[in-house]
C-alpha cells in the first residue's frame, strides 16, 4: 500500500529525513516512535506530499505521490493533481484543525462535497453513521470550541475516514490531550485497526504500540534504525539506540 524509497528531506542545511526505505502493507498498522527531531512527522508530511522530497520517491497503492514519471525522471503534478491524489491519504493532526466557524456535522461533510462532489444528502448520511462509529452521535451540531479535546479529536478522525481514504496518518494524534482522554482517542484508532483500515501511527504511546501495531519502526536523527514486530523491537531491540531510548519512555 505504501512504499517510500530513497526519501531524503532538507530544511535549509538541516538534513531531517536521510534516505529513509519503508514498506506499509494493505490493512496492517505501522507504528513510529523516536525522540523529537528525529524526523517522524515530516516522514508523515511526505508521504502526502504536504512536505516535497529532495530525493527519492513515494507511492501509495501504486500510484507516486506528488509527481509522475516519465522515463527516468519524475515531473511535479499541479496541484489540482496533487489535492486530488490527497483524497485518498487521510491526515489525523495531533492539534486537530477542525474549523472553528463550522459544526461538527459540516467539518465531516465539508470535503465529500467540495473535493468529490458528492450530494449533500448523501455525505450528510455518511458523516451521521461516522459520528456514531467515534462515540459522538449526539454532538453533529456543536462547534468544536464547545468539545474537549478528546472529541475534537475524534471529530477530525471522522473527518479523514469521510473520504474513504486507502491509507490514514495519524502524527501524534494523543499528544496535544490531557492524560485522562488519550484512552478515548486510541479506542477510536484500536477499532480502525481491528477494522483492516492501513494506518501510519506517529506516537509516544508504547502500550498502545504493542497492542495494535503489526510493525514498529523506530527513527532517530532522520533515519530508521530498526524496524520489525512490536516483540522484537519493544521487548528485544537489537540497536543500542533503540534500548536507550526505551529506557527512558517505559
Amino acid at each position: 500500500m505504501v512504499d517510500v524509497r530513497g526519501v531524503r528531506k532538507s530544511f535549509g542545511t538541516t538534513e531531517v529525513l536521510r534516505g529513509i526505505d519503508l514498506a506499509v502493507r494493505a490493512g496492517e498498522v505501522t507504528v513510529v516512535l523516536g525522540p523529537s527531531g528525529s524526523g517522524k512527522s515530516t516522514l508523515l508530511r511526505t508521504i502526502n506530499h504536504l512536505e516535497k522530497v529532495d530525493s527519492g520517491w513515494i507511492s501509495v497503492d501504486g500510484a507516486l505521490v506528488g509527481y509522475r514519471r516519465s522515463g527516468n525522471k519524475l515531473y511535479e503534478l499541479r496541484e489540482r493533481e496533487v489535492l486530488r491524489q490527497r483524497t485518498r491519504i487521510g491526515f489525523v493532526f495531533q492539534n486537530f484543525n477542525l474549523f472553528p466557524h463550522l459544526t461538527v456535522l459540516d467539518n465531516i461533510i465539508e470535503a465529500p462535497v467540495s473535493a468529490l462532489r458528492k450530494p449533500r444528502k448523501e455525505a450528510v448520511e455518511a458523516a451521521k453513521a461516522l459520528l456514531e462509529k467515534v462515540g459522538l452521535a449526539d454532538r453533529a451540531d456543536s462547534y468544536p470550541k464547545q468539545l474537549s479535546g478528546g472529541q475534537q479529536q475524534r471529530v477530525a478522525i471522522a473527518r479523514a475516514l469521510a473520504l474513504e481514504p486507502k491509507l490514514l496518518l495519524f502524527d501524534e494524534p494523543t499528544s496535544a490531550l490531557d492524560p485522562e482522554l488519550v484512552g478515548e482517542v486510541l479506542d477510536v484508532i484500536k477499532g480502525l485497526a481491528r477494522q483492516g483500515t492501513t494506518m501510519i501511527v506517529v506516537t509516544h504511546e508504547i502500550g498502545f504500540a504493542r497492542e495494535v501495531a503489526d510493525t514498529v519502526v523506530f527513527m532517530d536523527a532522520g533515519r530508521i534504525v530498526e524496524q520489525g514486530t512490536p516483540e522484537a523491537v519493544l521487548d528485544h531491540p537489537a540497536h543500542e539506540r533503540t534500548r536507550a531510548f526505551l529506557s527512558k519512555v517505559l
